[in-house]
């Protein structure tokens, strides 16, 4: 007589030779089933007992006894009936690809509603503290319970602090917060100081306070649901599927493979997230009318100014490719990333992507002709120039603005010119251009060999122009 166990449905059914039962609170990354065959001529309790999953919560409390397959189903055979015992785990593993694809039109409350079914109570939100609380106030549309966790790193501003205990008292729930290792920050603040990353990059700090506190929470999950949109980093979240199994971290079951991720708000325009939480009554960060969007750890982020696009808030000092901290680095290309560990473009960098400030009224500098434009120190024009990257997200937003800038200029004695410099003019273009990140605008003025930086974040043509106007 054979006896299967499976973890499909949401019911108990005991009927003759078969016992079927599951939880409906979650699965793991596939189906169990377990066949047992044993041989008996009489009477007999039959014990069925599988591996003890243990589930850690994230704030590291002692372990639940949860478990996806039932710890012990006890079943009696009839009398004198032939049993054979035989033991058999089969697991069949989902296909998140084929998932993502089938909800790739679905709206972000189907696709949460969807995850939290599927995964019950080893499933967390992470949140910000930024517009992400969009996904708290999806979860709560569900009707179904869930679990919050945040990384205090430490380094918040006030304003975020006050707003999770905002959202805390909204929901009636109680965030997971995750810090980190006390030693490990006292070693890196005392060896490097409190700013080190202004100098050497973000991803070591990022990666004391940031990656670290997350993968111990990640750890005590099988999945966790992220607010990464398409929109908000084109160089590195613009092929985020809104599911897929986690290529960097790992759930509690250990392994490649053991965590998936869902990204519920992956086509979702930034506009209309905003749109959703004053529709809803949502209560949001007080950082952003202040003209922040993308928040994360005071030293590091800043508000953005009309034109500019969000993330040009965060670690402004670094090139635009390198604007993740870590927690999304499967974002990341490999070879768009060098050996040093921070995430930096690699210096040949030569993305293949169309170019951009096309326009007649503009003139394309080479690297002869950009060396003979520095030379000069009685020029009969003046000049302005864009040091740009076409790949660059922030050289694509202010396009616009600069090709207008151009036709403006067209027949006043001011040339406006564009160099790319990435790739292997990077070097050169740090060393005798003040490159610091893209873009960079240098103004060339008529008498003098030395050209100016363009000092401001406003990129839009009134300042640009007002720029121009006041060295010309």
């Amino acid at each position: 007589m054979a006896f299967a166990v499976t973890t499909s449905s949401s019911s108990t059914a005991i009927s003759g030779s078969s016992f079927s039962r599951s939880k409906s609170k979650g699965t793991q990354n596939g189906s169990f089933k377990v066949i047992l065959d044993r041989p008996r001529t009489r009477t007999h309790g039959l014990n069925l007992s599988q591996r003890r999953s243990s589930v850690k919560p994230l704030n590291a409390e002692p372990k639940r006894n949860d478990s996806i397959v039932p710890l012990a189903a006890t079943i009696v055979a009839p009398e004198g009936a032939e049993v054979v015992e035989k033991v058999e785990v089969e697991v069949v593993k989902e296909d998140y690809e084929q998932l993502a694809k089938e909800l790739e039109n679905a709206s972000p409350l189907e696709i949460i509603d969807k995850a939290l079914e599927k995964f019950g109570n080893d499933i967390a939100i992470a949140f910000s503290g930024a517009e992400d609380v969009a996904l708290i106030e999806y979860a709560h549309l569900t009707g179904r319970p869930f679990r919050v966790f945040s990384l205090d790193t430490g380094r918040l501003n006030p304003e975020t602090y006050q707003f999770f205990d905002t959202v805390e008292k909204h929901y009636g729930i109680r965030i997971e917060y995750m810090f980190p290792d006390a030693v490990e920050v006292q070693a890196l603040v005392r060896s490097k100081g409190l700013f080190s990353f202004y100098e050497d990059g973000h991803q070591e700090c990022c990666r004391v306070r940031k990656v670290r506190p997350l993968r111990r929470a990640l750890k005590g999950l099988r999945a966790w649901i992220t607010g990464q949109r398409k929109d908000q980093s084109p160089g590195t979240r613009s092929e985020i599927p809104v599911v897929q199994v986690d290529p960097v971290f790992e759930g509690m079951d250990g392994g490649i493979g053991s965590l998936v991720k869902w990204n519920p708000v992956a086509n979702v325009d930034g506009q209309d997230i905003w749109k959703f939480l004053r529709a809803m009554d949502v209560p949001v960060n007080t950082l952003h009318s202040q003209g922040y969007i993308s928040i994360g750890c005071e030293p590091c982020t800043r508000s953005v100014l009309p034109g500019q696009h969000e993330r040009e808030g965060r670690w402004w000092w670094e090139d635009a490719k390198a604007k993740e901290c870590g927690l999304h680095k499967g974002n990341i290309k490999e070879e768009n990333v060098n050996g040093n560990g921070n995430g930096a473009v690699n210096a040949n960098e030569t993305a293949t992507v169309p170019d951009i400030f096309n326009t007649q009224n503009l003139v394309t500098l080479n690297r002869t002709g950009i060396e003979n434009l520095v030379r000069l120190e009685d020029r009969k024009e003046s000049w302005i120039v864009v040091l740009y990257a076409p790949w660059c997200p922030f050289c694509q937003a202010m396009e616009a603005s600069y090709v207008e800038l151009a036709e403006k200029l067209a027949g006043t004695g001011v040339k406006v010119g564009k160099f790319r410099a990435d790739g292997e003019q990077k070097e050169y273009a740090q060393r005798e251009l003040q490159l610091g990140s893209f873009p960079t605008i240098l103004f060339f003025p008529k008498h003098s060999s030395r050209p100016i930086k363009y000092p401001s974040e406003n990129r839009d043509v009134d300042s640009l122009m007002a720029f121009v106007n006041a060295l010309r």
